[in-house]
C-alpha cells in the first residue's frame, strides 16, 4: 500500500511547538531590542569585572521585563502566565547574556515572596524588585553540604524578637550585588526537615557580609559569591511568611519551577548553538565544498535538530503544565536533567564542527561550552534528579 492510499484521518498531527501568542511575541520583540540595546554592548566588560551593572536592573524593571507575575497592587503586571518567565530566560540565553541575573529574580525569589510572604513582607520588598531597586538571591548551599539539604549547618537561634544567624553559603547567584537574600537555616534543635526555616536577610544587617566573586569556568559575568553570617540579628518577622519550620516544603514545592527556568535556558541554549553551527556549516569549506555537504556532517546535524525538536515540545509542555499548575516534581526532574545533559553533549558537537575555530573565544560557540557546564549542576544535579525519578516509580 503506498502511503497516498493512508486515509487522512489516521496520520498523526505533529505536537503544536508554538505556545507563543501575539501578545507574548510583543514582550519579546521589545525584551530583544532591550538586551540589543542595554545589554549587548556591555556584557564583554561585564565578564571581566565579574559581574553586570546595578543600573541595567533597574533599566530592565523601568521597561517591564522583572517580576511580571507581581500583582498589581504591589506593583507588577499580575502577570500569572510563565510564558512571560520563559521569553526572559529564552531571550537572555540566545543574547549569551549570561551574565544578567533576571530569570533568578523572576522565576525564582519573586514566587517565594508571592506565595508564602506576609502581607508586610510583599509590601516591603515587592515594589522595589519589580523596579529593580531590590535584587534578590537565594541561599541553599554551604561548603559541606550541596544537594542534600536537610545537612545544613546554619543556624538562626530564637533569642526573645531576634534569632541569631550564624553560618556561611557558597554558589550563590546575584550574590554580591543582592539586597535581600532568602537564607535556608536551622531554627530549631529538630534534626528532620521540620527544623529548617527561610529568612529574609538585607544586606545592611550588622555581621551579613560577601566574600569575593568566586571565580568560575564560565559565566564570568554572573557574580557568585560566598555569604557569612556571623550574629546577624534577624527579627521575628523576618521569616518568610512567619511560619518556622515551612521552609523545607516551601522549597520542594518551589524546586519544580526553578528546574523549569533551568531547562528553558537549556534549550534556548541548543537552538541557538545549532542555529550558529549550521550557518557555520553552509559558510566553512573544506575539498572545495561546504562542510555541511558531507555525510557526517550532516548527519550529525540531524541527530541534533531531531533531539532539540524533541526537547522544545517536552518543554513547551512543561510550561503549559505549570500554568495549569499540573507540573509534578517528577516531571521537573525529567525535564531539568535531560535538557541540560543535551545542552552539554549538543554543544561539544557544535564545537567540534567548527574545528580549530570553536576552540577561539571569538567565535559564540566558545562562550556557549565554558557557560554551559554548570548547567547540569546547579538546581540539583543530573544524578539527584534521577533518583528523584526513580523515588517516584516506587524504587
Amino acid at each position: 500500500m503506498a502511503l497516498e492510499d493512508f486515509p487522512v484521518c489516521a496520520m498523526v498531527a505533529e505536537p503544536r511547538q508554538d505556545i507563543y501568542e501575539e501578545e507574548h511575541r510583543m514582550f519579546r520583540d521589545s525584551l530583544r531590542k532591550f538586551l540589543e540595546a542595554e545589554v549587548a554592548p556591555y556584557h564583554a566588560q561585564w565578564e571581566k569585572d565579574g559581574q553586570v551593572s546595578r543600573e541595567v536592573w533597574r533599566k530592565a524593571g523601568a521597561q517591564g521585563f522583572l517580576c511580571q507575575q507581581v500583582p498589581e497592587e504591589f506593583g507588577g503586571m499580575g502577570l500569572r502566565d510563565f510564558r512571560y518567565n520563559a521569553i526572559v530566560g529564552e531571550e537572555i540565553t540566545r543574547a549569551m547574556a549570561s551574565g544578567v541575573g533576571f530569570t533568578l529574580q523572576n522565576d525564582i525569589i519573586c514566587d517565594y515572596i508571592i506565595h508564602y510572604g506576609t502581607e508586610e513582607q510583599k509590601r516591603k520588598y515587592l515594589p522595589k524588585m519589580v523596579t529593580g531597586e531590590i535584587i534578590g538571591s537565594i541561599a541553599m548551599s554551604e561548603p559541606g553540604t550541596g544537594s542534600d539539604l536537610q545537612g545544613i549547618k546554619t543556624n538562626a537561634k530564637p533569642m526573645g524578637d531576634y534569632y541569631i544567624l550564624n553560618g556561611q553559603k557558597t554558589f550563590i547567584t546575584n550574590g554580591i550585588l543582592s539586597d535581600l537574600c532568602i537564607v535556608v537555616a536551622r531554627t530549631s534543635d529538630v534534626k528532620s526537615h521540620t527544623g529548617i526555616s527561610l529568612l529574609l536577610v538585607e544586606r545592611a544587617w550588622e555581621g551579613f557580609s560577601k566574600g569575593k566573586k568566586l571565580d568560575k569556568i564560565g559565566m564570568h559575568a554572573q557574580d557568585t559569591a560566598e555569604l557569612f553570617f556571623q550574629d546577624v540579628k534577624v527579627p521575628q518577622d523576618a521569616v518568610l511568611g512567619s511560619q518556622e519550620g515551612m521552609g523545607f516544603i516551601h522549597l520542594m514545592q518551589q524546586l519544580p519551577q526553578e528546574r523549569l527556568s533551568i531547562a528553558v535556558a537549556a534549550v534556548a541554549a541548543c537552538e541557538q548553538a545549532l542555529a550558529g553551527t549550521i550557518d557555520y556549516c553552509k559558510e566553512r569549506h573544506a575539498f572545495g565544498k561546504p562542510i555541511g555537504t558531507f555525510q557526517n556532517s550532516r548527519f550529525k546535524l540531524a541527530e541534533m535538530k531531531t533531539e532539540t525538536t524533541i526537547a522544545r515540545i517536552f518543554l513547551n509542555d512543561c510550561i503549559m503544565s505549570l500554568n495549569a499548575g499540573q507540573l509534578t516534581v517528577e516531571r521537573a526532574a525529567m525535564a531539568k536533567w535531560w535538557t541540560t545533559e543535551l545542552q552539554k553533549k549538543l554543544i561539544d558537537q557544535c564545537l567540534q564542527l567548527h574545528g580549530g575555530y570553536g576552540y577561539m573565544m571569538e567565535y559564540p560557540i566558545a562562550k556557549a561550552f565554558i557557560d554551559s557546564r554548570a548547567q547540569t549542576i546547579y538546581g540539583g544535579s543530573t544524578e539527584i534528579m534521577k533518583e528523584i525519578i526513580g523515588r517516584a516509580m516506587g524504587f
